[in-house]
């Protein structure tokens, strides 16, 4: 799909509406067409446009990290003109005009015996193939203080401590909740198998001293 210029309204419309059903601008990890569309934006699209919102908060949150981002690979999508770089074309079958399925009994087991070879080599390859997409979630925490002399850096400080496997952090906000007292909203993204949320909240509370407790205000699998 084209969506033309997206730092146009009609562009954001159709990026919008493309990312209703779709996690990414192509495939199924964030990737350099990801960040192509990224920078085409000229700031982060309003509550109007909510799916290329989510999106650009996503991608915004990892940082530096989009610069690395691998290569878009297969499907046609097309971000402001440029199209994705297409399949390799798959490799020529071996010929199998020498193989008369239909000749002598000796023939006959020749071709079986290249059939199973064949088979083999399939079984051999699938057995080989590497893992699927690692499953992955997008997250916003509410970390809440004690009260309005919390000092709230010393808390996003403690929490951006936290260093597991699997666990990026990304952007964050002061959120007023009254009072005088502001929250900490801070985005991550986890590696489902690798980062209990659970576990990453009990460790955040663990700093008892500025924490009063901490809720999960967003959870979005990828």
């Amino acid at each position: 799909m084209s969506f033309g210029d997206v730092s146009t309204p009609a562009g954001l419309t159709k990026l919008n509406d493309y990312l209703k059903h779709n996690s990414y601008v192509q495939g199924y990890e964030p990737s350099t067409v990801d960040t192509t569309t990224f920078n085409g934006l000229k700031a982060a699209p309003s509550t109007s446009h909510p799916h290329a919102l989510r999106w650009y908060n996503h991608i915004k949150s990892f940082g530096d990290l989009k610069k690395s981002f691998p290569a878009a690979t297969g499907g046609t999508n097309v971000t402001n003109g440029a199209p994705a770089k297409p399949a390799a074309a798959p490799a020529p079958a071996d010929d199998d005009d020498d193989v008369d399925l239909f000749g002598s009994d000796e023939e006959d087991e020749d071709a079986a015996k290249i059939r199973e070879e064949r088979l083999a080599a399939y079984a051999d390859k699938k057995s080989k193939k590497g893992p699927g997409p690692v499953a992955k979630s997008s997250v916003v925490l509410d970390v809440k203080p004690w009260d309005d002399e919390t000092d709230m850096a010393v808390v996003e400080q403690n929490v951006r401590s936290i260093v597991i496997e699997g666990l990026i952090w990304g952007a964050s906000k002061l959120v007023p909740v009254g009072y005088g007292i502001k929250k900490l909203q801070i985005m991550c993204v986890v590696e489902d198998d690798k980062v209990s949320i659970e576990a990453l909240t009990e460790q955040i509370q663990d700093f008892e001293d500025v924490v009063q407790s901490v809720d999960v205000a967003a959870f979005n699998k990828i």
